[in-house]
């Protein structure tokens, strides 16, 4: 039987679907490759809760693959381009039966494991046939955690269409903010337009050839966009909505991106893999404060200055880890905040406060500072252990230009200095030899 998804798909008809690599799939012929799908998965004997991984870049092919699977009842892993030994490390930790890679004409092959999947999540799906979804966090301050949803809770998310927009596909198929994408922009009737690869001049020439609405993305490519002046060589007339998420936001990079793009609105986001993408409302275009949505299927409270957050499309559980939920069903995000009525301004996670001499630092804060320093593009703070005061502030930076580390440290030191309380000033100042942030743009804190 066709999914309710797909019924609602079939009506918008020749209506513009997907742009790939400058070709343009109409929503029949998105429902014609799921049909292809089917019969695929028919010839080999994929059943409903089958633990299967989808593998590739972002496709046509491999949305109507997704599509196919939810239908079918499979508990899907999207997973991108990875090393072999990370990959491995998935297919053990997502216990999967069966690996579906799609290759980028749009051919598809399978092949079974030979595991058996038998975690106690999977058997809640398979008892109440859902289908599944296991994402892996980015694993940017830690080991990967292995999050399983409900796909029926996560489609349950998108209304009846309201408003078809161009929308362009930033984040990946395995990552929550890149299937929101996917399944929020079809369910409107709008259009998913694609890139080859995500770098500032790929993403904003795209923005000025196919008439791109709305650009979600992170911080750090932002920030990547501000100094590469990608923005400012394209047409960004069509540009309506600009959104961020998936790490705090330093506030020069937002005042900078308001002054670089004027017109055009800037939104925080907020979601987690856990439990999905919340509604929010910025205060303004170069302000930090958000209000957090507290109907459609969301309530949050905050306990001792962390953000909790209850979801009806919350996980199950992690399929390697133990799930932080209280009684109440209430997620710790492990999020720091700040209060002003109904708005809240997030500081950055519990785990990266770094604590001098008993007082808090946060690495946005230092950060956002150190973004304003002349030749630095990139900057990561973290704390290191001090004898004397318990942590000191640390800083790697990435510079445009080669610099002396020692010139560096010194004009690090004195711009701090000169705008910062003297315990906030990065004690040690290191150049980054590799790039600072993770293929999804989020900035890795167990590199600093």
């Amino acid at each position: 039987m066709e999914h309710p998804f797909l019924t609602r798909l079939k009506s918008f008809g020749k209506t513009e679907a997907i742009v790939f690599q400058g070709d343009t799939y109409s929503y029949a012929d998105l429902l014609d490759l799921v049909d292809g799908w089917r019969s695929f998965l028919d010839l080999h004997r994929v059943g409903a809760g089958d633990v299967v991984t989808l593998e590739g870049a972002y496709s046509p092919a491999a949305c109507a693959g997704l599509l196919a699977l939810i239908e079918r009842g499979v508990i899907v892993v999207p997973l991108t381009a990875l090393p072999a030994a990370k990959r491995d490390d998935f297919l053990n930790v997502a216990e999967v039966e069966r690996v579906i890679e799609v290759d980028p004409a749009g051919g598809h092959r399978t092949e079974r494991t030979g595991r058996t999947a038998d975690h106690e999540l999977y058997g809640r799906l398979r008892e109440f046939r859902r289908p599944g979804l296991v994402l892996f966090s980015s694993g940017t301050s830690g080991r990967s955690k292995a999050t399983v949803l409900d796909f029926e809770k996560v489609l349950a998310r998108y209304g009846e269409p309201v408003r078809p927009l161009r929308i362009l596909s930033f984040l990946s198929l395995d990552h929550i903010g890149g299937v929101n994408t996917l399944l929020h922009t079809l369910s409107q009737g709008g259009t998913v337009v694609t890139v080859a690869e995500r770098t500032p001049e790929t993403v904003f020439r795209a923005v000025a050839d196919h008439a791109v609405e709305v650009l979600p993305t992170t911080p750090t490519f932002l920030n990547m966009v501000l100094i590469s002046g990608a923005h400012e060589r394209y047409r960004t007339d069509s540009l309506k909505l600009v959104t961020y998420g998936t790490e705090p936001m330093p506030q020069r990079t937002l005042e900078r991106l308001h002054a670089g793009l004027p017109g055009v609105r800037l939104k925080q986001t907020y979601g987690l893999s856990e439990l999905g993408i919340l509604p929010t409302r910025s205060r303004g275009d170069n302000t930090l404060w958000v209000k957090l949505g507290k109907d459609a299927g969301f309530d949050y409270r905050i306990v001792d200055n962390v953000l909790w957050i209850r979801s009806e499309m919350a996980m199950l559980g992690y399929l390697n880890a133990p799930a932080p939920f209280d009684d109440e069903g209430y997620f710790n995000t492990q999020d720091v905040v700040e209060v002003d009525g109904e708005w809240i301004r997030i500081l950055g996670r519990d785990s990266e406060i770094i604590n001098v001499g008993g007082e808090k630092v946060y690495p946005s804060e230092v950060e956002s500072v150190l973004l304003d320093v002349p030749n630095i593009a990139e900057a990561t703070v973290s704390g290191r252990p001090s004898p004397v005061t318990g942590m000191v502030v640390r800083a790697k930076v990435t510079l445009v230009h080669e610099e002396d580390r020692r010139e560096v440290t010194r004009r690090v030191r004195e711009f701090c200095l000169a705008r910062m309380e003297p315990y906030k000033v990065p004690a040690l100042v290191e150049i980054a030899s590799e790039p600072q942030h993770s293929e999804r743009f989020k900035k890795i804190r167990s590199a600093a």
